[in-house]
């Protein structure tokens, strides 16, 4: 497994295309929320992306990953094409789920892209669970299970953390760790603030990384992948970022005030490597232009795609639960 990091043309270039894609995917689904287009439950990903996208720019396909139900981004970073995305958002049938799980529950088999996961802390055991799986099959992937600092409140955390060192599976558990669960602040509700530390407990390796630098997470997941691989046993990367937006978009966001927001707002990790690549001049700003002009047509054709997409017939709403497999 190759833990190096090769800063070319081509490899910076994906890199911030991958945030400018999650950002201005989510920014119009925002518009579309507030348009009542996308309804039920949503959770933006904007500030966090340096996470996602630094972390499976080290995966390979083989690998699976466990996400949340903020998992737009990570479902964009893995290759689930925006059309789906945007249509499963829409709640119509051309989505990766036919439009049954909407923005928390994303899936996509292809890809080995199992969940968003609406319970917090929910997608731990299921992480567990798959690297297992590939165990006993022989398999060399790995699970990569994102979650909040708010699961390591959950005793799911404690126990996968414990049975995946125990049963020495190959688990890159990743914390993004964004100071809030929902509405409390991290100290004041862990007694042990600094995530990584954490997972000495269970002989666990851990590291934390500035999760508001791509290039930096990439590093890190790299160095972890290669332990994981060469050692068996799982580890505990934690990535210190910040949501710019509300929880979700339900909450009023009383619990922080607005110069802190504005104070990480110029962390913002898009901007930072935007900025650092037009200054090195490993990107110009026409085509830094070029690359924003593409993905505005991406995202329109995405929502084109969804606006036309067809609903669930009534008469299948029972299809694929536990009534579909009942005799008649």
């Amino acid at each position: 497994m190759n833990d190096k990091v090769h800063l070319d043309h081509e490899h910076v270039r994906d890199l911030l295309t991958a945030m400018l894609r999650i950002r201005r995917f989510e920014e119009k689904c925002f518009e579309l929320y507030q348009s009542e287009k996308i309804r039920g439950f949503m959770h933006l990903y904007d500030g966090e992306e340096a996470v996602s996208v630094g972390v499976i720019e080290a995966l390979e396909p083989k690998d699976a990953i466990v996400a949340t139900y903020r998992e737009h981004g990570q479902a964009l970073a893995r290759g689930i094409e925006m059309n789906a995305l945007m249509a499963e958002l829409y709640g119509k049938q051309e989505g990766c789920c036919r439009g049954r799980g909407g923005s928390m529950h994303v899936f996509d088999r292809a890809t080995r892209f199992y969940g968003g996961n609406a319970i917090v802390g929910g997608g731990l055991p299921l992480a567990v669970g798959t690297a297992l799986g590939d165990k006993m099959l022989g398999r060399s992937a790995i699970t990569a299970c994102f979650f909040g600092d708010g699961a390591v409140d959950e005793g799911s955390f404690h126990e996968s953390m414990n049975l995946a060192s125990l049963w020495k599976l190959p688990v890159l558990f990743v914390c993004e760790n964004n100071l809030y669960s929902m509405g409390m602040a991290l100290e004041r509700a862990e007694a042990e603030t600094h995530i990584a530390r954490k997972a000495a407990g269970y002989s666990v390796a851990s590291a934390a990384v500035d999760g508001m630098d791509v290039v930096a997470v990439e590093v890190a997941a790299r160095r972890a992948i290669a332990q994981i691989h060469a050692t068996s046993t799982p580890y505990l990367l934690e990535c210190q970022t910040y949501r710019f937006r509300a929880h979700s978009m339900f909450d009023a966001q009383l619990y922080r005030t607005k110069p802190e927001i504005e104070t990480w707002r110029k962390k913002d990790p898009v901007r930072q490597l935007q900025a650092w690549l037009e200054q090195s001049g490993m990107l110009h700003a026409d085509e830094i232009t070029g690359i924003e002009a593409d993905i505005a047509a991406e995202v329109g054709a995405a929502v084109a795609f969804a606006e036309a997409g067809t609903w669930e017939p009534v008469e299948e709403l029972e299809r694929f639960t536990i009534m579909d497999r009942v005799p008649q």
